[in-house]
C-alpha cells in the first residue's frame, strides 16, 4: 500500500460507504466529509435529511484530523488530559467533537482524513474510524 493517494474516486467511494454505513447502523442521515494530508477538502456528502450543522462539522472534523494527526477523538482527550484551551493553537477550524479519524497508507504516512456528523459524538468517531479502514481495504483490492 506504498505510495497510495487519496484521490477523489476513492474519496467518493469512502463518502458513499460512510453515508450508506449511517443509514444502516443507526437509520439516521449524516453528512461526511474527506480531506487530503493537509486539511484541504476533496469531497463531500449530505445526505438526504441531514442536520445543516453538519455540513461544517464533518468538514472540520476531516480538517481537524488531518492538521493535528489524530482522531478528533484522541484531540479532545490531549485538550483534557492536558488542560489546554483548543484556542491556543491559533486555528479556527480546528474542533475537538468527536468524528475525524485520520487515513494512513500503511506505512504510516498520512494521505488525508474523514469526518462525520450527524448522529451522536461516538457514533460519528465509530463511523469515521470504520471509514478508515474502508479505505486500507479498498486500496489492498486494487
Amino acid at each position: 500500500m506504498a505510495n497510495v493517494e487519496l484521490a477523489l474516486e476513492l474519496a467518493q467511494r469512502l463518502l458513499d460507504h460512510c453515508v450508506a454505513q449511517a443509514r444502516e447502523r443507526f437509520g439516521k442521515p449524516v453528512c461526511a466529509a474527506v480531506c487530503d494530508a493537509q486539511g484541504f477538502l476533496i469531497g463531500f456528502a449530505r445526505a438526504d435529511g441531514a442536520p445543516v450543522r453538519s455540513i461544517a462539522l464533518s468538514q472540520q472534523k476531516a480538517y481537524t484530523s488531518a492538521r493535528i494527526g489524530s482522531t478528533t477523538m484522541a484531540f479532545l482527550e490531549r485538550l483534557r488530559r492536558e488542560d489546554i484551551p483548543i484556542g491556543y493553537f491559533c486555528d479556527a477550524l480546528l474542533t475537538a467533537l468527536p468524528g475525524g479519524a485520520l487515513i494512513e497508507d500503511g506505512t504510516g504516512r498520512a494521505i488525508g482524513a474523514v469526518g462525520i456528523s450527524g448522529l451522536t459524538p461516538a457514533e460519528d468517531q465509530l463511523l469515521a474510524d470504520a471509514g478508515t479502514g474502508f479505505v486500507q481495504l479498498s486500496t489492498l483490492r486494487s
